[in-house]
């Protein structure tokens, strides 16, 4: 039934957007693709609150669709796997034509987009997981993005208490992450090097949620801890509130992910160990030129650069993975050259000349 419905959906809005493609006789599919503007694609934000999505993902996506003339709508499931599900028919209504999805529950959300795709509307997986096997898959390199986190703080600190702080369960990365930690401390751990005190999933990656974890973890250790894996910065800086507290940060070495502005400014300051970069330009521009090409071709196999990846749950889907950077005090100037961050920001209330980016 939701096939049909999405089906009858999708009908509508391509008579939508034909009415609405001028008197240009050239409007054809392939033309869409190039740039005539008949390429509309809708993005399906799960949680659009948090910083990277806008500072970052959603201006190189957007720019990316516009270039080849396509159109950008959104809109945002504000951390809800049942709206993001109603979230998709409303896009297609308004005439997508391809959906970007960053997924609130990538196995909740597997239905709604599995109808999508039968009703002819390629579907991006856009940093997340989702398990069907005629989506694209575009992502950094999760695993990899959990193993620079753990080779960081294992060099800081080879055998003590770990703390391991995950992101939300219902996000395959977290399991992806912790899967890339693991091929760093797995052997100090099965050798007794390493105990890990705490192992907990965080939902929606809230930092609070973190922060009262971590606060629950010092109170049972008598502050005895000696590193945190947390697969992300916002996470990072929940744990980090929850160490100053006590008096420990920047003793306690923490990880991060996302190249965050705060967390930067951390990694200065010594209280957070390192982040690891994704630059997200890279990530957008790549999922608004795939959804471009995917209007004119719906094989996700037949885009530039995809590889078939094996999913956790035996599934061979079209991917394409793009390369994080480890950031550590040493190399804070190669995302302030970028243009990510400026220097000002990472060095708020750093001493002059204690780092090299802050001379």
């Amino acid at each position: 039934m939701r096939a049909r419905h999405l089906a009858s959906l999708f009908a509508a809005s391509a008579i939508v957007l034909g009415a609405c493609g001028g008197s240009d006789d050239s409007n054809s599919d392939a033309g869409e693709a190039s740039g005539d503007g008949g390429c509309t694609v809708g993005v399906s934000w799960n949680n659009y609150q948090e910083e990277r999505w806008a500072k970052w993902d959603e201006p190189a996506i957007q720019a990316a669709i516009e270039a080849a003339g396509g159109t950008y709508i959104s809109n945002d499931a504000k951390s809800s796997a049942e709206t993001q599900a109603s979230n998709l028919e409303n896009l297609i209504s308004q005439g997508a034509k391809v959906l970007i999805v960053l997924a609130q529950d990538g196995t909740a959300i597997k239905p709604a987009v599995t109808s999508a795709i039968e009703a002819g509307v390629p579907v991006i997986a856009y940093d997340r997981l989702i398990e069907d096997p005629k989506a694209l898959y575009i992502t950094f390199d999760n695993k990899g993005v959990g193993k620079l986190e753990a080779e960081e703080i294992f060099k800081r600190v080879p055998t003590g208490k770990y703390v391991i702080v995950k992101g939300n369960k219902a996000d395959a990365n977290s399991d992806f992450l912790r899967e890339g930690m693991e091929e760093v401390i797995g052997a100090a751990v099965a050798a007794g090097d390493i105990t890990i005190v705490s192992e907990t999933y965080t939902d929606n990656w809230d930092p609070k949620n973190a922060q009262a974890t971590m606060e629950q973890v010092l109170t049972a250790e008598g502050n005895e801890v000696d590193a945190v894996l947390a697969q992300n910065d916002g996470m990072a800086g929940g744990v980090i509130a929850a160490l100053e507290a006590q008096g420990l940060a920047g003793k306690v070495p923490v990880s991060g992910q996302d190249a965050e502005q705060a967390a930067l400014n951390r990694v200065a300051l010594g209280t957070q160990a390192l982040t690891v970069w994704k630059d997200a330009r890279e990530l957008g521009t790549s999922a608004g030129e795939a959804a471009i090409a995917l209007c004119a071709n719906p094989d996700a196999s037949a885009i530039s650069g995809a590889s078939p990846f094996t999913t956790p749950g035996g599934n061979s889907i079209s991917s394409i993975f793009l390369t994080p950077l480890p950031i550590t005090q040493e190399n804070l100037d190669v995302v302030i050259e970028a243009g990510w961050t400026t220097q000002e920001n990472v060095c708020q209330g750093v001493t002059a000349g204690s780092v090299a980016a802050c001379p």
